[in-house]
């Protein structure tokens, strides 16, 4: 569905709903008050934004390694893969909401609340940045304790009161730290901490956990590679990733693709050894082919879709660095120790800067960031002067000293 349309039923439906559920709340606990007990088995609620999942790996770690507790999950199906990178949630611990049509997602979350109380959900943690579908979701799920970001004294962020462990949420710390401050929450009792979470998250803590590559994964992608690079030997020619795609979701978030275009050339023409792999999702093929098409060089390709999703890992532990917006491949390199250059305008590396190895590009304007938590990243900007800031002499130039200092050590070969 229209991310618009979505924004619009969590508003005009959450809000009422959201305020009955907390009147139910409040009635139960008067009628029948629940015991608190330590989680045995916590569910990480995640809609939608498929880099964020990766974000919030070590979070969901710390709630198996801390708390013992078994870890579920629930997310929109289109989103939901994320998960497979890195396996630390099972796969029969994963509950997926259609997000195509709204009566296939009404249809899934009246589902949910049975689902929840088979897999005996005795905690729930809300990574949403203020949504009333998610907060929904948690007190539905039936856990005793409920983490998630209250708004406390902000206007206009209104989710009821059905947490049992109200988190503040910091625009000033990455996004890493504040969904382990939510685990962290979980680990005190309820009502010993207002706000929650008086406690440090280190830098040590939110360092993501590497994919590891087998022989066998390497050569299978490798295959394919040479499938659709005729010429390319691993041995003699070193790869570049272009991510030039962007979720829909916030179409702000994208680069020139003439820009992309531009760079690639240059890269082309420069290194005579590399292979410029312009990568995505099979839908998006025919938007990554603008690329290559303007580049019009056999070692140029449009590579959407050539591997599976799964195999991501694989390609970047190949490649020598990748060139992205501001979208989830960022984060999915963060499990490999491939470097991404990623261009960020109308949200900040601050918040959402790559975890693994990894440069930024930001024009900082005073308008920036114009996407926040507090606007359910929804921005007015019809001319994005953010990105547009970003030229390609400043971007091949850094790459240029990248590609200059010879082939990556630790690379897959």
């Amino acid at each position: 569905m229209n991310a618009d349309v979505m924004r619009r039923i969590d508003r005009l439906a959450g809000v009422p709903l959201c305020f009955a559920a907390t009147l139910l709340r409040g009635l139960r606990h008067l009628v029948a008050p629940r015991r608190d007990r330590r989680p045995e088995r916590t569910l990480f609620i995640l809609l939608s934004e498929m880099g964020s999942a990766i974000i919030a790996d070590r979070a969901m770690r710390r709630a198996r390694d801390e708390l013992n507790s078994e870890l579920y999950f629930v997310a929109f199906k289109s989103t939901a893969g994320t998960l497979r990178l890195l396996n630390t949630v099972p796969a029969d611990h994963v509950f997926t909401i259609r997000d195509d049509r709204l009566g296939a997602l009404l249809a899934d979350a009246l589902r949910f609340p049975a689902w929840a109380r088979r897999m005996k959900i005795d905690a729930a943690v809300d990574l949403e940045l203020f949504a009333r579908a998610s907060m929904l979701l948690s007190w539905l799920s039936g856990a005793v304790r409920r983490a998630g970001f209250d708004a406390f004294h902000q206007e206009g962020l209104y989710r009821g009161r059905l947490l049992t462990h109200r988190v503040m949420y910091s625009p000033h710390q990455h996004v890493a730290k504040n969904y382990l401050a939510l685990v962290k929450a979980l680990e005190e009792k309820p009502g010993t901490q207002r706000p929650f979470t008086k406690r440090v998250v280190s830098d040590d803590e939110i360092r993501p956990v590497k994919r590891p590559v087998t022989e066998a994964e390497r050569e299978g992608v490798l295959n394919k590679i040479r499938a659709a690079t005729p010429g390319f030997d691993p041995a003699r020619h070193r790869l570049v990733l272009f991510n030039a795609n962007c979720s829909d979701l916030v179409p702000q978030r994208n680069w020139m693709p003439d820009r992309f275009a531009e760079t690639a050339r240059r890269v082309v023409e420069s290194f005579p050894d590399v292979f410029i792999l312009c990568t995505g999702a099979p839908a998006e093929r025919e938007g990554v082919d603008f690329v290559p098409r303007e580049v019009a060089s056999p070692r140029c390709i449009n590579f959407a879709g050539a591997v599976d999703f799964e195999e991501l890992p694989v390609l970047y532990s190949l490649s020598e660095l990748m060139l992205t917006n501001d979208s989830g491949p960022a984060h999915f390199a963060s499990i490999t120790d491939m470097p991404v250059y990623v261009l960020f305008g109308p949200e900040t590396p601050n918040l959402y800067g790559p975890l693994g190895k990894g440069e930024v590009f930001y024009s900082g304007l005073a308008c920036s960031p114009c996407l926040s938590a507090y606007n359910h990243r929804k921005s007015p900007c019809r001319d994005n002067v953010c990105l547009k800031a970003l030229t390609v002499d400043r971007v091949f130039a850094r790459l240029r000293e990248a590609l200059d200092a010879g082939p990556r050590s630790g690379k897959s070969s």
